[in-house]
């Protein structure tokens, strides 16, 4: 792969061990899969953030570097919320942990925002085009998918090597020819909200790693959009899809020849009931309008069962008048954080999600029974006793 003179000398250790590594690391990504050179990016989005997840060993590798981002870079989120850690169950010294775990990313130069939602923060990071580095599985799908921005399915370190260097290989997801759909995905039913997390949950374990395109009867609002990328990132490996007449690339390429249909009653059947002792929002982190809908649905009533709406501290602080009425009702509201990548949730034995993603996720991290329902189930169930 091409490095020009100065990547040279950055590859040579003229400008520390950190940055040497990082271009490394980056060299060898793109040597593997055939990447030509190095390409600017706009921003990045660092997973490898819960001490969850990482442990001593992420720890003491992120605190061994030295040096400053080169673009914006923002955080994945942590193992618990940074401010509210004691009402979530966490312990000191996992606390302890995690505190030093941001502190490491906010000494590189790293916005300590923690959030799987970057584009609901911050309107800069990633336009049409763009290329950048971000590693949380839906918010790539999301850069991809809605924002036509260019991103592969970055890991933690990979993606904090290009943010310290401020490139990325240029291979996969940066080049148009692997951006073309290769799957044609006709859904025969109508979909609303929670469905499309449904229907996430079922397309990525058919699709794989397969880029799809979608014909729908519906037309999906952008948290829709969201919730299923975030579903088929986390039952199999979608990092781009595209929903004809929405997203911004759809219409640019050909019909795939190869075609599946996804009928309403394979849609119903990722539902399913049962007792939760805990029903949690916000994977991923929940955005205004989700939290605009909630405080509709629960219209001041209080909560008979635990309640936690994960979302980013930006959204918590931009509308205090949400937050006030969901905790009147008597909602957790985390920041920071979600019921995936938090220890806090082990404690529960069954959790209550609107999200194919956690769906997914939640027996495999968190050890704990998942039942998947719609938005109005969730709050129904979260105010019998």
């Amino acid at each position: 792969m091409y490095l020009n003179p100065e990547e040279e000398k950055i590859f040579n250790g003229e400008r520390g061990p950190t940055f040497q590594k990082a271009i490394e690391i980056l060299t060898a990504l793109g040597d593997i899969y055939g990447a030509d050179r190095l390409i600017p990016i706009k921003s990045a989005q660092i997973a490898g953030v819960s001490y969850k997840t990482i442990g001593e060993a992420g720890l003491e590798w992120i605190s061994d570097l030295k040096g400053k981002v080169a673009v914006p870079s923002i955080l994945n989120p942590a193992g618990m919320d940074m401010e509210c850690w004691k009402e979530m169950g966490i312990s000191q010294d996992f606390a302890d942990k995690q505190e030093k775990i941001i502190r490491a990313y906010e000494a590189l130069g790293v916005r300590t925002e923690c959030s799987c939602t970057p584009y609901n923060i911050f309107d800069n990071l990633a336009g049409f085009g763009d290329h950048v580095a971000w590693s949380e599985s839906s918010a790539i799908s999301y850069a991809n998918s809605v924002i036509g921005a260019r991103t592969n399915r970055e890991g933690g370190p990979s993606a904090l090597s290009a943010a310290l260097i401020g490139k990325t290989a240029n291979y996969g997801f940066h080049l148009d020819e692997n951006r073309e759909p290769t799957i044609l995905i006709k859904v025969e039913a109508e979909l609303h909200d929670s469905d499309y997390g449904a229907l996430g949950y079922i397309v990525g374990e058919m699709a794989g790693d397969r880029v799809p395109l979608f014909k729908l009867s519906s037309i999906p609002a952008k948290d829709e959009l969201k919730s299923l990328g975030a579903a088929m990132a986390a039952s199999g490996a979608v990092a781009l899809y595209h929903v004809l007449g929405v997203t911004p690339e759809a219409g640019k390429y050909e019909i795939p020849a190869e075609t599946l249909t996804i009928e309403e009653k394979q849609i119903k059947d990722v539902y399913s009931s049962g007792e939760p002792d805990l029903i949690a929002f916000g994977c991923p982190h929940s955005s205004v309008g989700e939290l605009r809908k909630l405080v509709r649905l629960l219209n001041g009533k209080k909560v008979k069962k635990e309640v936690w709406i994960c979302t980013s501290r930006a959204i918590k602080n931009r509308h205090p008048e949400l937050i006030r009425k969901l905790e009147k009702s008597g909602v957790k509201v985390f920041c920071d954080t979600c019921m995936v990548v938090s220890p806090a949730s082990e404690r529960f034995t069954c959790m209550m999600v609107n999200s194919g993603k956690a769906h997914k996720y939640v027996p495999n991290l968190c050890g704990v029974k998942s039942i998947m329902a719609t938005t109005e189930e969730c709050v129904s169930a979260a105010m019998m006793g």
